[in-house]
């Protein structure tokens, strides 16, 4: 009897989506590969939530993160898994880093896409639809992903996007930007919905 050859599994609960010029699955990478400095186009997500007197959940990402560690950015980011759809992605995403239950889930900013460089010279690159949600509660963060938390008023929250971009994600100030012709996310979402 002949020793099996053992074959290499591919964990899919740590691989990213990558994509084509045209935004069409064509491949899988693993997450922590995937980012570097030529990193290809992968889909991604971007979460607003707010509580419910409609104040926004902003996060400082934690220091040991890879890209962009200790700024502050909007509630939570993350990559759906290889066939996973989008609004369980961003509901499982927000349940392991935050641990909270989100209610209204709807896309915001279905066409939402960017790249950015960080001084280390690590890149973003991601097609990245942009949802709104609400929350009953407080979150209550895994510290190895928010390393502070903070309920704000959106407009507080635009003014420091416009005022000191260098302070926040630059996905989130390109997402504020995005947002500008609407008085508030909820309202996008009603839009795209009604």
């Amino acid at each position: 009897m002949s020793p099996q050859a053992s074959v290499p599994t591919v964990d899919l609960d740590d691989q990213v989506v990558l994509l084509d010029a045209d935004r069409q699955p064509c491949g899988t990478a693993p997450r922590l590969a995937v980012h570097g400095l030529d990193t290809p186009l992968h889909l991604a997500f971007s979460t607003y939530i707010f509580d419910a007197a409609g104040r926004l959940l902003v996060t400082r990402r934690a220091l040991g993160k890879r890209t962009w560690p200790g700024v502050w950015t909007n509630s939570c980011c993350g990559h759906p898994r290889p066939q996973e759809p989008m609004e369980v992605a961003v509901r499982r995403r927000v349940e392991q880093e935050l641990r909270l239950a989100l209610t209204d889930l709807s896309c915001a900013l279905p066409d939402f896409a960017y790249r950015a460089t960080a001084a280390d010279g690590l890149v973003e690159n991601e097609f990245c639809p942009v949802y709104v949600a609400r929350a009953l509660a407080d979150p209550d963060p895994d510290p190895d992903e928010v390393v502070e938390w903070r309920w704000v008023d959106w407009e507080s929250y635009r003014t420091a996007a416009s005022a000191a971009p260098w302070a926040l994600s630059p996905w989130s100030v390109e997402q504020m930007a995005a947002f500008e012709r609407f008085t508030h996310p909820l309202a996008a979402a009603r839009r795209r919905v009604g």
